[in-house]
């Protein structure tokens, strides 16, 4: 007997963030992810609007991964009556222990600046701890008659999943976001053959990265003249996977004695924590990182890295000569304290400040990536004489033409395939070359737009 199920896209349509969908088949109501949307100018408008579903009826939550924006609403949604069951990867929710509290410290701080109440408080977090559940890799987990999960892995950040549900026999596969594999110490990402429906991220839809070769040149090059001309290198970088890239990229170099007498900081208490998550969980690791590891060499500790996590510690970095390199958050220049680094060293023209990472429209950083001479930080004008490069090839997501060979595997399976989670220009930009290329049902559902799905 054939099956009918509904899925809702509640959130991460039309946008990068704020990811956040609802499946419902028989009497079970199921959210995959649930969070913030991020970077735009009406984002806490959108953050602070009730739920689209009631959330005391929903009955599990599965989250693909621990970034903001797909984590950063579970509070409030706990806040507003959830207490079904939350699951992930026993990574995943370790990650979200340090990231939900440092998004609480920025809502609170964004909530005193604009005058709105906070979506959640500390008891919210701890409240969705109580909740929180795990499931390992490659392991399948009964939810109901006929109704079974499974996590493969997404390639994207440590813990992160692809997640396939089987429903009377039939699967409906939620990519969350998909790694830019082969990564520097993380496990490529899982293929998916066998889908009937797809529920996918397309946030590099229309456009391709630079060849792992050109980005190490590049960063290399970046590296080397930072040195050379004594200069500082400002590297905004998420805290979670994009900061502990780095690290690998610079162990590597500082182990092949390419670059010396160099100071590094990572000026970012989120950082030092998710650091040391990553060191328990090297078994996740591909298994040249692990061999790596074994062997004696920690990438994540070499001559002159600092973790600088007092805030006493931080204000030292400016009195430390050059050649330094400073690696904050957040990624985006949307808060943490990136931007008292900015506010120094973007008028000196001895800084460097690199790029590795997207940028949303609306944000600082795209702002700066885009050539403006000068921005406004917390009312502060402040002048752009650094010189501003970028390398986009340290992206942790999929690229366009990989993202075409992803569903490649299972064009011939699949009866539609959802493209989400990316601005609209990469979204049809995708849809386009997924139905030109592989001549499957693409399409770009609309934020609110409810489907029927039969299994």
């Amino acid at each position: 007997m054939k099956v009918k199920a509904k899925l809702t896209f509640c959130g991460g349509t039309g946008v990068v963030t704020g990811s956040n969908f609802l499946l419902e088949v028989g009497s079970k109501k199921i959210l995959i992810d649930c969070g913030l949307e991020q970077g735009t100018e009406f984002a806490s408008e959108e953050n602070h609007r009730p739920f689209p579903y009631d959330p005391h009826k929903i009955d599990l939550l599965f989250v693909t991964h621990a970034h903001t924006d797909h984590i950063g609403r579970i509070p409030k949604l706990v806040r507003d009556g959830f207490r079904g069951k939350i699951y992930s990867t026993p990574a995943t929710r370790d990650l979200a222990s340090v990231m939900l509290p440092d998004t609480l410290r920025i809502l609170d701080e964004e909530g005193r600046r604009f005058g709105v109440m906070p979506l959640y408080d500390g008891k919210d977090i701890d409240q969705t701890f109580k909740l929180w559940e795990v499931i390992p890799y490659y392991t399948s987990q009964p939810l109901a008659e006929n109704v079974s999960v499974y996590f493969k892995d997404s390639g994207h950040i440590l813990g992160s999943v692809l997640i396939e549900f089987t429903i009377n026999g039939k699967k409906i596969v939620f990519t969350g976001d998909l790694g830019n594999s082969p990564t520097l110490f993380l496990r490529d990402t899982d293929q998916i053959t066998d889908a009937d429906y797809l529920v996918m991220e397309s946030v590099y839809g229309d456009r391709n990265h630079e060849s792992k070769e050109e980005r190490k040149s590049k960063f290399v090059e970046v590296i080397k003249d930072t040195v050379h001309r004594k200069r500082t290198l400002l590297i905004p970088a998420f805290s979670l996977e994009r900061t502990q890239d780095m690290l690998f990229e610079i162990n590597e170099l500082v182990e092949q004695g390419a670059v010396k007498d160099l100071n590094v900081f990572i000026d970012s208490p989120l950082a030092s924590h998710v650091t040391e998550i990553y060191k328990r969980y090297t078994q996740d690791f591909k298994k040249s990182a692990q061999a790596q590891i074994k062997h004696g060499d920690d990438p994540f500790d070499f001559p002159k890295l600092k973790f600088t996590i007092q805030r006493q510690q931080s204000e030292k970095i400016d009195h430390t000569a050059r050649p330094k390199i400073i690696i904050a958050g957040s990624g985006m220049s949307a808060g943490g304290r990136i931007i008292k680094h900015e506010k120094t060293y973007l008028p000196d023209p001895h800084t460097t400040l690199l790029f590795v990472g997207y940028q949303t429209v609306g944000s600082i950083g795209r702002r700066i990536m885009d050539g403006a001479k000068e921005i406004h930080i917390g009312g502060e004008r402040v002048p752009v004489r650094a010189e501003v490069k970028k390398i986009l090839g340290y992206s942790s997501h999929m690229d366009s033409d990989h993202l075409i060979e992803f569903v490649s595997h299972t064009a011939s399976t699949a009866k539609k395939v959802f493209v989400a989670i990316g601005e609209p220009k990469s979204v049809l930009f995708l849809v386009q070359r997924l139905r030109d290329y592989l001549d499957v049902n693409a399409v770009a559902p609309k934020k609110g737009e409810t489907v029927e799905l039969e299994f």
